[in-house]
């Protein structure tokens, strides 16, 4: 069985980051019934994760995406792609789980997910309990669990994301997006074309190229 491999319950220590209050109560009393023994503590913002990650030393963290940055701020699903990026760099062998509805936005970071030497499983928040445990467990024996993404094979650039964002929610055109990004606006007409191709968007006769791109990539979650 999994939990043969998992750390002793005396020693295991959680970190559970979420702002709805609701969502972080029945995630501690799942986490309190399965492990009796375990220490948890909780987070509301992407700055106290960082934190408590820090002074906490935790074998697992599971944290939601759309966190604010501190309290009082609104949530983002940006702020935590950000905090999860920061734990991915600097805990390379810490366990993670996301558990958010906005799982989809995980794609942005997919190189920095494929490079990660902890576990990282995914888990929609309309998950059983039952299969959030099995998730739950996964993570804490190192293994990585992201079907439910269905992410695109091969590599997904932080450049692309970084011209979809400027393009779209900034509503650059290219010339300016070449500027920003600092850039040639052949690169960018190529970051087009290679973002294009993942998202299986091609020129058809009466539909706008960029329109369609923009629903894909809202679609997969590439932006919000």
């Amino acid at each position: 069985m999994m939990s043969q491999d998992l750390p002793k319950q005396e020693t295991l220590k959680i970190l559970v980051a979420d702002d709805h209050e609701l969502i972080l109560s029945g995630t501690l009393d799942l986490l309190k019934q399965h492990y009796p023994q375990a220490e948890i503590l909780t987070a509301q913002t992407t700055q106290n994760v960082l934190q408590q990650v820090k002074a906490f030393q935790p074998n697992l963290v599971i944290m939601d995406l759309s966190l604010p940055e501190t309290s009082g701020d609104t949530p983002e699903i940006n702020q935590g792609i950000k905090s999860l990026k920061t734990l991915i760099k600097n805990y390379s062998t810490l366990n993670l789980v996301v558990q958010s509805s906005y799982i989809k936005a995980l794609v942005r970071i997919k190189p920095n997910i494929d490079a990660h030497e902890g576990g990282f499983t995914v888990a929609d928040k309309g998950l059983s309990s039952q299969e959030m445990l099995k998730r739950i467990e996964l993570a804490l024996i190192g293994v990585t669990h992201t079907k439910d993404l269905k992410m695109p094979r091969g590599e997904v650039k932080p450049e692309w994301i970084e011209l979809l964002n400027l393009a779209f929610p900034e509503g650059l055109d290219d010339k300016v997006i070449a500027e920003r990004m600092h850039r040639s606006l052949r690169a960018v007409r190529g970051y087009w074309k290679k973002v294009q191709d993942v998202l299986g968007v091609y020129p058809e006769d009466g539909k706008s190229l960029r329109i369609q791109t923009e629903k894909r990539a809202r679609e997969e979650g590439f932006i919000d």
